[in-house]
């Protein structure tokens, strides 16, 4: 059997897992873990809850990017197909709207240390720049191709980033914030449900409403690849016809970014006033709800879809992520010192992972890409990828089922665990 990757944006590797586990010693881990963890809560400033839900975030985000075998999956393990979510759908505006609230965070620590906005604005271009260089350094890596996307998870995240720390640096007026993300959202639907797609019509007239191809969104993508092949003989699309990560399903995607500053800029306060830290999960769980509300209701008129990032599926999302970061922070944040032993080591590889995820993502890119270019031949001298060769050796060795699929996944996310382990231990976070 020749397993094909359909899709690609972490990874792990399934050999030496047991070696590797097996050389951990638990009981020094768990020790070190804790004292770590103590350390961290006592620094100043730092929201712990969103360093966890983030750390959750991003596992999850590469259990579901590396099942071992893409023709076996759990439904709530892959994407829904078109209209419609699933618990896969939930990583990347959850990511987005975690963003938004850390722009908050860091624009707040950098002004106190009396920065200008001219050097914050410098901050935000260059951090923009130096995500959009990595994704440079993965696309070419292992080796040196022409063909590549321009859209892309990375590019996304640049400038999600770089146009809402623009808008916050500009105005942190609750008001005005959400006058621009209701523009955003509404704007986007007008776009889509009114204006013709050029040489197609006007939706629910000429063409449905929301197809796959016949939309707005996915026209705007095809001219920008058209005119990059014409010229720079590069610039793909993920779908051929339409991008995930498209540019005007951008817009909505700020609007993510946004609605996470919101949060942030409310957590924020709870930490300034006495009583504040219940109040403020309060208020994130509300916004949870009306979140969640808004999303379902509006969905009616305008479908939750990922691959459109609809202005339904932004509300719902942001809702579910904040519904899970009012959990967290009940959990976690303004806690009696010392925790609890059993929260101090559940929170712990959340925190391993959410302290460095651009450390845990490139390992995941690397390793994917690693697994997929070196092939081995079989007896037969058919030749197949590494990834191949270890999943059907290893964990489907009596066949793929959707078990032997995860159990795979699950083990790339501890392989990739370990090196972001190791940074913890040596006290060493890596940012952008």
């Amino acid at each position: 059997m020749h397993l094909k990757r359909k899709r690609f944006e972490f990874a792990v590797t399934g050999q030496g897992v047991r070696e590797m586990i097996g050389q951990m010693a638990i009981t020094q881990t768990v020790s070190q873990t804790v004292s770590q963890t103590e350390r961290m809560v006592s620094k100043p400033g730092r929201v712990l809850s969103v360093d966890v839900l983030r750390g959750i975030t991003i596992a999850l985000m590469i259990l579901v990017n590396d099942p071992g075998d893409w023709d076996h999956l759990f439904g709530q393990l892959d994407h829904a197909p078109w209209n419609g979510w699933t618990l896969t759908d939930t990583v990347f505006p959850s990511f987005l709207f975690l963003m938004g609230a850390s722009i908050i965070f860091s624009l707040q620590s950098r002004i106190a240390r009396g920065n200008c906005k001219g050097t914050l604005a410098g901050h935000l271009f260059a951090r923009a720049g130096k995500i959009l260089a990595l994704y440079w350094v993965l696309a070419f890596f292992p080796r040196m191709h022409w063909t590549i996307r321009w859209f892309g998870v990375l590019p996304r995240i640049a400038l999600c980033y770089l146009l809402a720390g623009l808008v916050l640096l500009a105005t942190r007026r609750v008001r005005v914030l959400v006058a621009i993300i209701a523009f955003l959202l509404v704007g986007y639907w007008v776009l889509l449900r009114w204006v013709p797609v050029p040489g197609l019509g006007m939706p629910m007239r000429d063409i449905p409403f929301m197809d796959q191809n016949a939309n707005l969104a996915s026209w705007i993508d095809r001219g920008v690849s058209s005119w990059s092949l014409r010229w720079l003989h590069t610039g793909t699309l993920y779908r051929k016809t339409r991008d995930p990560e498209g540019l005007l399903s951008t817009l909505p995607a700020v609007a993510t970014t946004l609605l996470g500053a919101l949060a942030g800029m409310w957590m924020l306060n709870g930490q300034r006033v006495a009583n504040g830290m219940r109040r403020m999960r309060v208020g994130l769980a509300a916004m949870g709800v009306a979140g969640v509300a808004a999303g379902v209701l509006w969905s009616r008129w305008f479908p939750i879809n990922k691959n459109l990032w609809t202005s339904s599926f932004v509300l719902l999302m942001a809702g579910w992520t904040a519904l899970a970061l009012a959990g967290c922070s009940w959990l976690i944040d303004d806690r009696p010192q010392p925790w609890p032993r059993w929260l101090r080591i559940s929170s712990w590889p959340w925190l391993v992972f959410g302290s460095n995820a651009i450390a845990a993502f490139t390992v995941s890119v690397i390793l994917v890409k690693v697994l997929l270019f070196f092939k081995i031949a079989d007896s037969d001298g058919d030749k197949n990828n590494l990834w191949g060769v270890i999943y059907e050796s290893v964990f489907a060795r009596n066949g793929s089922t959707n078990w032997t699929s995860l159990a795979f996944a699950v083990s790339f996310v501890v392989i990739c665990f370990l090196p972001n382990w190791w940074l913890w231990r040596k006290k060493i976070f890596l940012k952008l």
